[in-house]
């Protein structure tokens, strides 16, 4: 399916500059551009490439002014990142979806399955689990007793959604991603630890993402709950009855601790590590690998362990590297105010 500049520039409102009719018919990074394709810029470092890029079309930023000859068609944006978001959403969106359920699936008789629903050889639906319309269940994704999955989810092969667990409409669920395993509950004895049941849920709001390998535990008691357009990254970690607001955002190897409380629209980077039964306020950042023993109040930008404001953590980051230099001159004044001292004293 071909799509011409001027059809593209009316779709994300965007302004040509070049031949209105170029078409394209598929996607490339602009360094690996090629006719017919459309790309984009966004990042500055990338800008030499937009001279010699093969695409036909190029997004770029209303602010972009070209310092030579551009041979692509450009469409100026006022976000090219988010204009290619909203195309590549639209491309995925016209390909055809798959339906049926394959024989060598497995479906409970106490089941519900909706409409144009997917069930690919060897998922697995359990008793009176429920699957919403337009849902997909690729190969060996599991979906427990008495679990329910919305409308139009993706659940991508080897995921698993444990039993009464439930999941909302919209989310995509990646590759091994695991929803309500128990959590880590298990009490001291005299021989060993004891487990505690894990007896409560774990649920995922609508519009919710959770990429491959990840887990999200499920509640001692009552629930832990994903809120409503939260997307995780691969390989996190979120334990037992915490609680994450809508819309934010986490990238690999987060890890949190039971009972936490999260708000909404934070972003953390990677390997942030947050303890148990604590409070993160809305819309606070937390740069990679930061370690937060306590409680956070809204918006703040934080990065370390424990976190500090990230000016100052890069300022205090200098001052280590100088660190073994200044106590040695440190010793130096130290001897030298001896000396004096003794010379004062004769």
């Amino acid at each position: 399916m071909e799509f011409s500049a001027k059809q593209i520039a009316e779709y994300i409102q965007g302004v040509i500059e070049g031949d209105e009719n170029a078409t394209v018919h598929t996607f490339a990074k602009i360094e690996e551009g090629i006719p017919g394709a459309i790309s984009f810029l966004s990042n500055p470092k990338y800008t030499h490439y937009i001279y010699d890029t093969e695409s036909s079309i190029v997004l770029v930023n209303k602010d972009f002014v070209p310092e030579k000859e551009v041979k692509a068609t450009l469409i100026k944006v006022n976000n090219a990142y988010e204009s290619l978001a909203k195309l590549m959403t639209l491309y995925e969106q016209s390909q055809p979806k798959r339906t049926g359920i394959d024989p060598l699936a497995y479906v409970a008789p106490t089941a519900k399955i909706g409409k144009d629903v997917y069930l690919a050889p060897f998922a697995c639906v359990g008793d009176n689990a429920e699957i919403g319309d337009g849902t997909e269940l690729h190969p060996h994704a599991t979906v427990g007793r008495g679990a329910k999955v919305g409308k139009n989810c993706i659940l991508y092969t080897n995921c698993n959604v444990y039993h009464d667990c439930r999941v909302g409409n919209n989310c995509i669920l990646h590759s091994g991603c695991v929803i309500g395993a128990d959590g880590f509950g298990f009490a001291p004895s005299p021989e060993g630890y004891e487990k505690i049941p894990q007896i409560g849920i774990t649920i995922l709001e609508d519009n919710v993402e959770v990429g491959a390998n990840t887990c999200i535990d499920r509640a001692t008691m009552g629930a832990t709950i994903i809120r409503k357009g939260v997307k995780l990254d691969n390989l996190i970690q979120i334990a037992h009855n915490v609680e994450v607001g809508s819309n934010t955002v986490m990238a690999s190897q987060v890890g949190i601790a039971g009972s936490t409380k999260v708000g909404e629209w934070c972003m953390f980077g990677g390997q942030v590590g947050l303890a148990g039964h604590i409070k993160i306020g809305n819309k606070v950042n937390l740069g990679a690998q930061s370690g937060v023993p306590g409680s956070l109040k809204d918006g703040q930008a934080l990065i370390g362990t424990p976190p500090i404001e990230m000016k100052n953590y890069f300022k205090s980051s200098v001052l280590f590297k100088k660190l073994p230099d200044m106590a040695a001159e440190l010793n130096s004044l130290k001897k030298e105010i001896e000396e004096l001292k003794k010379q004062l004293n004769k």
